[in-house]
């Protein structure tokens, strides 16, 4: 295809109609407006659905509802949207109904600064919901991994039947960069496994080897009950411990078996490296420019893109070259994903951080600052 000019929401949008959504709902909210722009005008063109709602609860709800009805669902949101959606999140994860939240990240807490950027969303990304059950993040630090993770995150709702959430922040949401889109026959497209056996036979979820049962479509003839309690195979509420701790081991295993596939991370110049750079998001193309420019002065640098933010991709850092001992983890919040490093290393290097929380980019000098001033100690 031709190189296009996008910015980072355009990318998201043609996304996600490569990916196959056809309903979106929700409520404009800065920095995430273009997505539901453009999908207002693009989804009716190819028979999909556009709604606004009245708030991002009934956003969350509504493309819940959509799913359930058989269409792949959208919405896209901010900080504060996303604190309101976080209910419905989980009615989703335990019906495990799939579905895309888009949080394009903006500086908070509550109102904050509305048109500036931050990665102060993480650790709400896993933890945002109550109760315990998994989650899967994606990170893209370009407009063209926008595209790219806006498919993936919509192809890994459908094949583990939950909600996934896409995290960008609003300097990638709003970045213009010249891309070439994939030819369409070449994207790869997950749906969610179908039933096969007759209505009558059928236990919306019940246990299988993946872990995923089959998703019937309401109105395709399969009467099944859905419910944010805990629930038997068939459905229906129960408080059993035979029945609810199968259930919740079922939600997690679909997950933890899937781990290679979905903890997604790059390396750049990490053969040699003695100290690892470990950066999503914007800050990774921050990290990228120190490192090179730290290479030229003689010094053993490389860096860790996280793309996956959840579940944290433990392997990547504990798979980390031996010489290296020390990692720095730039991030425009107090240090999230700080905390997780420092957690997985278990001491075998030196971990510190490098936050900046001012509504600001991180720049490559801060960087190379904080790796310089780590030298001299």
């Amino acid at each position: 295809m031709e190189p296009k000019l996008l910015m980072g929401n355009e990318a998201c949008a043609e996304g996600a109609l490569a990916a196959g959504i056809r309903f979106f709902a929700g409520y404009p909210i800065t920095p995430s407006n273009e997505i539901g722009e453009i999908l207002s005008s693009r989804l009716p063109a190819i028979g999909g659905k556009f709604i606004q709602m009245e708030d991002e609860i009934g956003s969350m709800a509504a493309i819940i509802g959509g799913s359930i009805g058989g269409l792949k669902s959208m919405t896209a949101t901010s900080g504060p949207g996303f604190s309101l959606m976080q209910e419905n999140i989980g009615f989703a994860a335990m019906a495990e109904i799939p579905c895309l939240v888009v949080n394009v990240m903006r500086a908070g807490p509550s109102t904050g600064m509305p048109t500036l950027p931050s990665q102060g969303d993480v650790m709400q990304a896993r933890w945002g919901t109550h109760g315990d059950h998994p989650s899967i993040v994606l990170c893209p630090s370009s407009v063209r991994e926008v595209f790219d993770l806006t498919v993936t995150s919509v192809n890994f709702a459908e094949k583990y039947r939950m909600p996934v959430i896409l995290l960008m922040d609003e300097v990638i949401g709003h970045l213009r960069e010249k891309v070439t889109l994939p030819q369409p026959e070449s994207i790869q497209i997950i749906d969610r496994p179908r039933p096969t056996c007759p209505p009558e036979w059928y236990k919306p979820y019940e246990d299988s080897k993946t872990g995923v049962p089959p998703m019937a479509a309401f109105g395709d003839g399969y009467r099944y009950h859905i419910t944010g309690l805990t629930h038997d195979i068939m459905g229906f509420p129960t408080t059993r411990k035979d029945e609810v701790e199968p259930l919740m081991q079922r939600l997690f295993r679909k997950i933890s078996q899937a781990f290679e596939e979905i903890m997604l991370y790059d390396r750049f110049l990490m053969e040699d490296a003695t100290t690892a750079v470990i950066a999503y998001g914007c800050v990774v193309r921050s990290a990228k420019s120190a490192v090179l420019q730290l290479r030229r002065e003689g010094m053993k640098v490389g860096l860790l893109k996280l793309t996956t933010l959840w579940p944290f991709p433990r392997i990547a850092v504990e798979s980390l070259p031996e010489q290296v001992q020390d990692l720095i983890v730039p991030e425009m919040n107090m240090g999230q994903i700080y905390r997780e490093v420092v957690r997985v290393n278990q001491g075998r290097c030196r971990v510190r951080k490098i936050s900046r929380i001012d509504g600001e980019l991180m720049t490559p000098q801060e960087i190379i600052f904080g790796i310089k001033r780590r030298e001299r100690k």
